[in-house]
């Protein structure tokens, strides 16, 4: 989907005008947009509670003005509104921008092959941080990436059951990223790549026969309305793109002391965000079941199918890095990706992974107190 710059900016600007006022008391308010509703753990702790948590830790000097959901801007159109100013943070899933985020994507593809979402979120901050190529593309795209974020393993909500290879077979079946859709295309089934936003209105009437993502979304999308049949089969996770994006501009007119809130504020609600959403994710099961939900384990030849293609994409990784995004390099990046993560499964060993002040204090001590100090100054 296209945007018209001019016309985006004009439609929304007496929203955005609010943003970045510096006033009497040296307070500097600024718009924030995450465009999951506000019960997402995404927009919940994320942004609703991050902000709180900036508004604290500055003692009230920088005020943040959160907006969720689809009023302010489409999910596809939050990398323009950083870029352009009208938002100074938001979360931006890099999948829907995939020309314009090259080398967020083709780290992406390695995504199906992990089921650990707090090594993830960890190690996809740590990494986009500090790989080089990495950091180019932030450079490049004038804006400063802060934190991620990572999803529950995705699983299948269907309109029928889908437990087998068999009843895969002819289902439209909605997907998030180029790996999965050529797992569910080699599967027999056809990918259709929509918005999360589309997901139970494309169950609902009848265009997709199945969708995937994480399960929270069975209660919080209310998808066991439509959706009475859940597949636990995991078919990746997702991380690509800032889960906070700043706009390049808004960071370099910040104080040291500012920047460090960001960084404080970003490394607590980051490790809460993904508890929580572990958390969510199991007790959405556990309830879609007692509203009469029908909640599966894959069967041997499904899963058997998943395994084996994460061994294909993660063989295949470093060429579609190359071929498909462009990639100059793609051994540095992968294999630093791959470090990285190994880094952090490392890291989190014998740490209590529900205890979220623990698990903030690591995220400060090893990633964010070890950035430079003019770090996404350009």
């Amino acid at each position: 989907m296209n945007f018209n710059r001019n016309a985006l900016t004009l439609a929304i600007a007496s929203l955005a005008l609010p943003a970045f006022a510096t006033s009497a008391q040296a307070t500097t308010s600024f718009i924030a947009n995450s465009f999951y509703d506000q019960q997402h753990p995404h927009s919940r702790y994320g942004y609703i509670e991050w902000a709180e948590m900036v508004k604290e830790l500055s003692d009230g000097e920088l005020q943040p003005e959160v907006y969720t959901g689809t009023v302010l801007l489409a999910p596809r159109a939050n990398l323009q509104g950083i870029q352009d100013n009208i938002v100074q943070v938001a979360h931006h899933a890099a999948i829907y921008t995939p020309s314009e985020m090259p080398v967020a994507n083709a780290v992406q593809e390695l995504g199906f092959n992990y089921d650990d979402p707090l090594a993830s979120i960890l190690a996809v901050t740590d990494f986009s941080l500090n790989n080089p190529i990495q950091l180019a593309e932030w450079e490049d795209l004038n804006i400063v990436y802060l934190g991620a974020y990572s999803t529950p393993p995705y699983v299948m909500f269907c309109r029928e059951p889908v437990r087998n290879l068999e009843e895969l077979r002819g289902k439209r079946i909605r997907t998030a990223g180029s790996t999965v859709s050529a797992w569910v295309e080699e599967a027999g089934g056809t990918p259709v790549n929509v918005p999360s936003s589309e997901m139970y209105s494309g169950l609902d009437r009848g265009s997709l026969d199945c969708a995937t993502n994480a399960a929270n979304d069975l209660i919080d999308r209310s998808l066991w309305e439509v959706a009475k049949h859940t597949t636990l089969l995991p078919t990746g996770m997702y991380w690509s793109g800032p889960q906070w994006g700043f706009n390049e501009g808004f960071w370099a007119d910040l104080t040291d002391d500012q920047r460090n809130v960001f960084k404080e504020a970003t490394a607590k609600a980051m490790t809460r965000m993904v508890v929580q959403f572990l958390n969510a994710s199991e007790s959405a099961i556990e309830e879609a079941k007692e509203l009469g939900n029908n909640v599966y384990e894959p069967e041997d030849d499904l899963m058997e199918s998943v395994v084996a293609f994460r061994e294909q994409a993660l063989s295949n990784v470093y060429n579609k890095a190359r071929d498909e995004y462009g990639v100059e390099d793609p051994e540095a990046l992968i294999d630093d990706f791959l470090s990285t993560y190994e880094k952090w499964q490392a890291l989190l060993e014998g740490v209590d992974r529900s205890d979220e002040e623990a698990l903030a204090q690591l995220a400060m001590g090893e990633i964010y107190s070890k950035l430079p100090a003019d770090y996404g100054i350009y």
